[in-house]
């Protein structure tokens, strides 16, 4: 039968008679375990991983060694000894604990209760944009607007939509696009209309879009249509804050309300106009993880046939 090996880092199996002075490759140092790295003493690679370090190469060669190393023994504690680190041990106090009382339950606002416009903070940077935006569009307006020509390499103003404007057979083009908004949220990047949810960019710009309609070549075939602006939110202990990339809003023509009956404390929660976004900061009325920003789609469904039926 073929004695095992006992060199660190060998494992294997030998004959006696096959045993050389290069049979063995191991090494002769021992396993260092520090901070996530492993390794041996004998050699200089290290690996995070625990099976890599398994499967590294000895680095010395040598006999096979047949003697199994003896086990290490635990150190004898005399009984005096025993008795003094029993006595340097802590020592607890038992105490009963009593399950807490009953909480009267918490008093819901009414869904009826009427919304309140949050408070609108305007940041210095906001009102010097607008400032200079209406210089300049007193000074003259925009030629490509006020123009009904599309020129050619146009894209198409939809969301999600990737076609360009090739000539009048354009016109009569179905478009394909995301109706919503794009949301960015703990990493992942979805439309709020579908909801098809992925970390990476690349899979998310090329995400097909889930509603048709014509293209929207210029701002004039907007109208008065709501633009999607992407948005992204985020929470604390305390509070939830929702940011719109919306630049250069207006504040006479913005306002968010809300009422108590959305788990906030309305006084407490403001607006935050800037050049860039708004800000939109709700403290919460109680300090809970909040699953989700906007209402399941069950909900809310319910709650517009309770409206119609109404």
């Amino acid at each position: 039968m073929p004695s095992m090996c006992y060199n660190r880092g060998c494992g294997q199996r030998f004959h006696a008679e096959s045993n050389s002075d290069d049979a063995c490759t191991y090494h002769p140092g021992v396993p260092v375990f520090h901070d996530a790295l492993k390794g041996w003493t004998c050699c200089k690679r290290r690996t995070t991983d625990f099976s890599d370090f398994l499967s590294i190469v000895g680095c010395t060669k040598g006999r096979h060694n047949n003697e199994k190393p003896p086990e290490p023994v635990k150190p004898e504690v005399k009984t005096t000894e025993k008795k003094e680190l029993s006595e340097l041990k802590p020592k607890f106090q038992e105490h009963i604990i009593q399950a807490p009382k009953p909480v009267e339950a918490i008093k819901r606002p009414s869904p009826d209760e009427p919304m309140t416009n949050l408070e609108l903070k305007v940041s210095a940077s906001l009102k010097q944009a607008l400032d200079k935006l209406k210089l300049s569009s007193g000074n003259e307006k925009n030629k490509e607007e006020d123009s009904d020509e599309i020129k050619i390499g146009t894209s198409c103003k939809n969301g999600g939509c990737t076609k360009t404007y090739q000539g009048l057979q354009s016109l009569e083009e179905v478009c394909v696009y995301h109706s919503g908004v794009p949301i960015f949220h703990e990493g992942m990047k979805y439309w709020s209309c579908c909801r098809r949810k992925t970390s990476d960019f690349n899979t998310f710009l090329a995400q097909e879009g889930c509603t048709t309609g014509k293209h929207m070549w210029t701002a004039k075939d907007a109208g008065k249509k709501v633009v999607p602006c992407r948005h992204d939110w985020h929470q604390t202990g305390g509070q939830v804050t929702i940011s719109v990339y919306a630049k250069n809003s207006l504040p006479e023509l913005s306002q968010v309300v809300a009422n108590s009956t959305l788990v906030i404390d309305v006084k407490r929660s403001y607006v935050t106009m800037t050049a860039t976004k708004i800000e939109i900061t709700m403290r919460k009325a109680e300090p809970m993880q909040w699953a989700s920003l906007e209402l399941p789609a069950a909900k809310n469904q319910e709650k517009q046939k309770e409206k119609k039926t109404e």
